[in-house]
């Protein structure tokens, strides 16, 4: 009986973890694509505006993939909140308000990449026991925000 307890358990640790991780990778993929499309109109170096379209769309194919293994999976992925959501786009622009640069921009998505790079770190480690599909999904996004960050660095 107590096998069962500890069998019941780890289930129930595991679908947490899937759940807390699906979201997080979710969402970091949202803020991504969020400073990117707002960003966007500031940018005047036309291979940085194809360097982030690049990096566009290989953050939607993980948005993707993410809604596909929470249906399957019957987990509900929560979206970043409004509040969040208008910080960034006003930070964005009172920072490109005065320094349209490629450098400044290069490196405001330095920052915005490593701090996703910090998320996806912290959640490996946090939810080491989530399923491997999951876990995989969240080592393609940090292998993806690595890429991203070298590519950045040479708009320095």
């Amino acid at each position: 009986m107590e096998n069962n307890e500890n069998e019941k358990n780890v289930k129930i640790e595991t679908q947490s973890s899937n759940e807390l991780l699906l979201t997080s990778i979710y969402q970091n993929v949202q803020t991504a694509l969020q400073s990117l499309d707002n960003i966007m109109s500031s940018v005047k170096c036309d291979a940085l505006a194809s360097e982030i379209s690049r990096q566009e769309a290989e953050y939607n194919i993980i948005s993707e993939e993410c809604e596909i293994i929470a249906k399957a999976e019957g987990i509900n992925i929560k979206d970043n909140n409004m509040f969040e959501k208008i910080r960034l786009w006003s930070s964005i622009k009172m920072s490109t308000l005065t320094d349209k640069s490629t450098t400044h921009i290069a490196e405001m998505l330095l920052l915005g990449t490593f701090m996703g790079t910090l998320t996806c770190i912290k959640d490996q480690a946090e939810h080491s026991q989530a399923d491997e599909e999951i876990l995989n999904l969240s080592k393609k996004l940090l292998n993806l925000q690595e890429e991203n960050i070298e590519k950045f660095k040479t708009y320095l």
